[in-house]
């Protein structure tokens, strides 16, 4: 067989080498394979050519890159909503929540350099959270009311990285929660980081810090810290220290120039949650959200995966220390943490969760087991991005799209036939 072999529609496939790989959900040694099934990677093209011509999704780009190396980069249907500019490898996507990563590893990179440090009190950085109050939904004369109390103990900086600041989204949450978020508007008029936190601080936490993983502003506002403590804008400090050092030239808050503008993937407009999300992004380009606000390729965030997957280096430069990067990969909100889980507990079953990523820890309760191995990193978005790292199989795998509506059903498909090409068998 070739070690690559090209098709007209920019499919990438290369022999990954002789390989030991792991049972991926015990950890034992698995028999050892030379590639990646072919026939198997064919199913992958099929399916994603199959939702196009039936107008599941406009388009998408699907990379999996093993030893450092693609084994397939393969981009379905159209960048446009018209179908008259076909999806290419450098296709700019909204990541939404993708982004989180990233801002968290930020984070971790000043607590590194010792400017910043996981049990700070977020009120050292942003005074306004020392007034913050928790929301209590209660009754009062027979009807509901949300009585406010002091905070067991102050949110801190590890709050905001694991998602147990109290901080929800308008979307999530208890009805009188949900309603002072509403009631708050957030988005009115024109507003930046630091405006955003400010608004944000005056608002009830849904719980008592450090007692409930519960997804929200949280990464927005450690984006705010992020500049305090560097002096810079979240752009510039991440420009500098991420994205030019690993070559993410095409990652942004929003397209600088006309040909960015060009290359940006569409929504179909009958997919209104996320159509109307992103309108509300555009109109607020003066916010950098650290929480969902950047806009990337497959190959750009393939950079900063492969880096992941290396534990914090790549080509030479270190951007993590090992002791940061275990932290940040290792479990926070498991047994003995104190903190419960939401209903909405999106790192899924099977997976605890780090400093900004989802941590495989268990097969899960699901039989058979979702595809995996012990010890996987991921995070997805509500449009439909989703990346994967698995040590075991040294593999990243990205996949990105645009949909709200179909994401549910497309995500975790691509991650089974993902992990069905590295099968020992059917």
């Amino acid at each position: 067989m070739p070690s690559t072999v090209s098709i007209s529609r920019r499919v990438v496939l290369q022999g990954a080498g002789a390989a030991l790989i792991m049972s991926p959900l015990t950890g034992r040694a698995a028999a050892s394979v030379s590639a990646p099934n072919f026939g198997k990677l064919a199913r992958l093209t099929a399916f994603f050519d199959h939702e196009v011509a039936a107008r599941k999704l406009p388009g998408a780009v699907a990379l999996i890159q093993q030893h450092g190396k693609p084994v397939y980069l393969q981009c379905f249907g159209w960048r446009t909503a018209s179908r008259r500019h076909p999806m290419t490898p450098d296709t700019i996507f909204a990541l939404h929540s993708m982004t989180k990563p990233i801002t968290s590893v930020a984070a971790m990179m000043l607590i590194d350099q010792g400017r910043l440090a996981l049990h700070d009190p977020l009120a050292k950085y942003i005074p306004a959270f020392a007034r913050v109050k928790v929301g209590i939904e209660t009754t009062r004369h027979g009807k509901p009311v949300l009585k406010l109390v002091a905070p067991d103990r102050p949110v801190t900086i590890e709050d905001l990285l694991r998602h147990t600041s109290g901080i929800t989204y308008e979307y999530i949450g208890g009805e009188l929660i949900m309603a002072a978020y509403q009631q708050a508007h957030l988005f009115a008029g024109r507003f930046d980081n630091a405006e955003f936190a400010e608004r944000i601080a005056r608002l009830p936490l849904a719980r008592q810090p450090g007692k409930l993983w519960r997804y929200g502003h949280s990464t927005d506002v450690l984006g705010r810290v992020i500049e305090i403590v560097s002096g810079e804008p979240l752009y510039g400090f991440l420009k500098q220290r991420l994205f030019d050092p690993l070559g993410m030239t095409s990652t942004s808050f929003v397209p600088r120039t006309e040909a960015e503008r060009a290359r940006m993937a569409a929504v179909f407009p009958a997919d209104t949650v996320l159509a109307d999300s992103e309108r509300q992004r555009r109109a607020h380009p003066e916010w950098q959200s650290g929480g969902g606000g950047l806009l990337s390729t497959v190959t750009d965030y393939a950079r900063f995966a492969q880096m992941l997957l290396e534990g914090g280096a790549l080509d030479g430069r270190r951007y993590l220390s090992p002791a940061a990067f275990k932290a940040m990969t290792t479990d926070q909100i498991g047994p003995g943490s104190g903190v419960e889980r939401d209903y909405f507990y999106f790192p899924g079953d099977g997976f605890g969760y780090g400093y900004g990523l989802a941590v495989r820890v268990e097969p899960g309760e699901a039989r058979p087991p979702a595809p995996g191995s012990i010890g996987e990193l991921k995070w997805d978005s509500g449009s439909g991005t989703y990346f994967g790292v698995d040590p075991k199989l040294d593999m990243i795998y990205i996949l990105m799209q645009q949909t709200e509506t179909e994401r549910g059903r497309v995500v975790p498909m691509f991650k089974k036939l993902v992990y069905d090409v590295f099968a020992v068998s059917d």
